[in-house]
């Protein structure tokens, strides 16, 4: 398998065997297995693309969690000018590092 594109968590992914995939923080944890089987598009070696509609019947993608880690902290302020309104909060997402190991398509 060259590549595919997958649907997890209300996001889509092009994922490849042996890439990296970050994706929000999943319940497993590390160096156990996650399967993903909303396959919505599949690339073959030779170069056949398939199509799902809207997803790829049997197909899945298995990946392994590597590690969970929080993203960059980004901040919000609000301001109001003349009213000596200002508001500023941080916040840090919560991050899981997978490994993608197969991609099937059944």
């Amino acid at each position: 398998m060259k590549y595919a594109i997958i649907e997890a968590q209300g996001h889509q992914y092009r994922v490849e065997p042996g890439g990296i995939l970050e994706v929000n923080r999943l319940k497993q944890e590390p160096d156990q297995t996650v399967e993903f089987d909303q396959v919505l598009l599949a690339v073959d070696d030779d170069g056949t693309v398939h199509v799902g509609t809207p997803t790829l019947p049997g197909a899945k993608v298995v990946a392994r969690v590597k590690e969970h880690f929080r993203g960059p902290k980004i901040l919000v302020f609000k301001y109001k000018p003349r009213k000596r309104y200002r508001r500023r909060r941080g916040h840090r997402q919560d991050y899981t590092r997978l490994v993608v190991e197969a991609i099937e398509l059944g």
